[in-house]
């Protein structure tokens, strides 16, 4: 399964953005929530270096850094009825403000967030650990390699 991550509109139903319409059964994965967290963003000085995970974060990544879920947790985050499922790709946040959560830009701006805020977030399953993990689906192949072509 190619997962990433899906924005859920307040309204309801799941629209993919990243691979999957919705998280995979919880059989083996527990349910996970924590309270209103403190989270910031990272991108554009991170572009082309490859995360914790071993994906080469692009604009074109969606995905959360966390300090000690395995890479592949998918999580939920909610923010002012915007809601995101995205999977774990890297560890952090490193700064030295609190936060819990350190969204990808396009995380970020997928919830509309522009500086460190408060989120509400649930693990909600797992996705393998892949290369293209966090991707939207049908990414081209120089997105995986962080703007290398291959020769």
């Amino acid at each position: 399964m190619a997962a990433a991550c899906a924005l859920a509109p307040a309204g309801g139903a799941l629209a993919a953005t990243g691979g999957v319409e919705s998280a995979p059964p919880l059989s083996a994965t527990p349910r996970t929530s924590h309270k209103a967290s403190l989270a910031t963003w990272f991108g554009p000085g991170f572009y082309g270096q490859r995360t914790a995970c071993g994906q080469v974060l692009t604009p074109a990544v969606v995905g959360v850094a966390h300090r000690s879920l395995p890479c592949g947790t998918l999580v939920k985050v909610s923010y002012r009825g915007r809601r995101l499922i995205v999977p774990v790709i890297d560890r952090g946040p490193y700064a030295r403000n609190g936060a819990a959560w350190d969204l990808t830009s396009g995380a970020a701006q997928a919830l509309g967030i522009a500086d460190t805020v408060r989120i509400a977030t649930r693990v909600v399953g797992i996705a393998p650990n892949t290369p293209s993990l966090g991707l939207p689906p049908g990414a081209p192949a120089v997105a995986i390699a962080g703007g290398a072509v291959a020769q």
